[in-house]
């Protein structure tokens, strides 16, 4: 009787293995290694439980059923808590993007000035309204550092006019 239960208890700890080592497969690149450890792993178990006698059999093969997934879903869960799951998690990253603000903030742009960052050819950076933003010269090239005014505004294109100093 002591002997089986040792048995029993070694098949669980061989689908806890497996298990385990299926979860490994995911971070360490082994070529398949793991994987196929895990199988046998889950093969010896099975092949154990049924030993016993078959409605042991069945009972491991329904805990192998709950028993993996289980151990899939608390790593999920956990892992990203951890030291090293906060490692490998990729990590959302707000980036300022300049250039396109929303279409209603261009808008408001309309009859604004602002400085020229990059040379116009005719595409090139102003700021306008603190912000830089993508721009188009109504007529050729506008160098940097000149000032400039929205004259027109269409979807998310903006044009602009040197202002002109007298």
């Amino acid at each position: 009787m002591f002997a089986e239960v040792l048995w029993i208890l070694f098949a669980v700890v061989l689908l806890v293995l497996c298990a385990v080592l299926l979860v490994f497969e995911i971070f360490i690149p082994s070529l398949g290694l793991l994987t196929a450890t895990a199988l046998l792993c889950l093969a010896g178990g099975m092949y154990i439980f049924f030993q016993i006698s078959t409605t042991v059999g069945w009972i491991g093969v329904w805990a192998a059923v709950v028993l993996i997934p289980a151990v899939w879903v608390i790593v999920y869960k956990l892992l990203p808590k951890t030291s090293v799951g906060r490692v490998l998690e990729l990590k959302k990253v707000e980036q300022a993007m300049g250039g396109i603000p929303d279409q209603e903030h261009l808008e408001s742009l309309m009859g604004q000035s602002g400085t020229v960052l990059t040379p116009l050819r005719p595409v090139g950076m102003c700021e306008l309204d603190g912000k830089k933003i993508v721009c188009v010269a109504d007529t050729g090239y506008i160098e940097k550092q000149t000032q400039v005014k929205v004259i027109h505004v269409e979807g998310n294109k903006i044009t602009v006019r040197k202002i002109s100093v007298v």
